[in-house]
């Protein structure tokens, strides 16, 4: 459920920045969302599962990248 509000926020401030035209505050984002996951990759293992938190930002780049494309 939670993974859904993520989702659905991202999508939200996707538009705005699409109806904007806004392509380097959506490609910031990416790169914010990028630089996260490395991060997060980096120190998985041991105790540290990261797996929902890769999967929630991978899911934000897939909506990012989408943005993106109705850009062109």
């Amino acid at each position: 459920m939670q993974g859904s509000i993520v989702s659905e926020s991202v999508r939200l401030i996707v538009n705005a920045y699409v109806q904007l035209r806004d392509r380097q505050a959506i490609e910031q984002l990416r790169e914010h969302r990028r630089l996260l996951r490395e991060k997060l990759q980096a120190i998985a293992g041991g105790d540290f599962d990261p797996s929902r938190s890769l999967r929630l930002i991978d899911s934000d780049l897939s909506e990012i990248d989408a943005g993106l494309a109705r850009l062109q």
